[in-house]
């Protein structure tokens, strides 16, 4: 919760108030970062049991999509600049979709921009290396400020992550027909970047491939002060992403007592 409501935080500063671009890197671990579809599934609450069984907190988080698995081989990165009513969707994906392929270009490999069905939270801006995902990109705008936001599938079996998810859906849905259409997923269609490019590339690894990229590109780089204003800014975003889950919680207790 606390690294969407930092993304919030610097949509506000540079969307209102004029800051200059921020890039930010976030690594978690062990966490399911649901969507809002996912907050609706009916019987949530044994999906999330599912879950915490296998070792993984669940959140809700303010952007869109579905839900997507976190841990110590997954970076994310948001690229949160002033975008305006006139910078379109597409041309956020595309920066940073343009992002990526300038990391890993010396790879020797295609990466293509086109939605894996059969993936976890699907999206026409799946990226993916011969037909397997290693990452989604999502969006989210604040007050002229647009953060694009993408996980990266660095380090470990991509596989093994998807098989995660379809289980939760498994335990979420149990054969429910429902208004929206959750994915249903083919674990053998997501890999690691590790995997699909047949070496051990690590977290830290693609770290450094983002400042080079970055520094090629022309960007100039600095730290980013954080100010008891811009500390005071953070809190009221993260009140609300606090707010957000609470309710995700209170529908799943209300759910269960009508179940009963």
């Amino acid at each position: 919760m606390q690294s969407f409501s930092f993304d919030d935080t610097f949509c506000h500063l540079t969307g209102m108030l004029g800051w200059k671009s921020v890039i930010r890197t976030w690594v978690h671990q062990h966490v399911v970062i649901l969507g809002i579809h996912d907050s609706r599934l009916p019987h949530l609450k044994e999906g999330i049991d599912y879950l915490n069984e296998a070792g993984y907190g669940a959140i809700v988080r303010n952007s869109g999509g579905l839900g997507v698995v976190l841990d110590s081989g997954v970076l994310n990165i948001s690229l949160i600049f002033n975008g305006g009513s006139s910078f379109s969707i597409d041309a956020g994906y595309d920066l940073m979709y343009e992002l990526i392929k300038e990391m890993f270009r010396d790879y020797g490999v295609v990466i293509e921009a086109k939605e894996i069905e059969h993936s976890y939270c699907p999206g026409s801006y799946d990226l993916s290396i011969n037909n397997r995902k290693f990452a989604g990109i999502s969006q989210r705008r604040v007050r002229g400020g647009v953060a694009v936001q993408i996980y990266l599938c660095v380090e470990g079996n991509g596989s093994a992550r998807a098989e995660l998810m379809r289980e939760f859906y498994s335990h979420a849905l149990q054969g429910q027909q429902t208004k929206f259409n959750y994915p249903d997923i083919h674990p053998e269609d997501m890999a690691s970047l590790s995997e699909s490019l047949g070496l051990e590339l690590t977290v830290e690894d693609v770290l450094f491939k983002l400042l080079g990229s970055m520094q090629s590109l022309g960007a100039k780089l600095q730290q980013l002060e954080m100010t008891d204003e811009v500390w005071a800014l953070y809190n009221d975003y993260f009140d609300r992403m606090i707010e957000r889950n609470d309710k995700m919680v209170k529908n799943m207790k209300d759910v269960n007592n009508n179940a009963q």
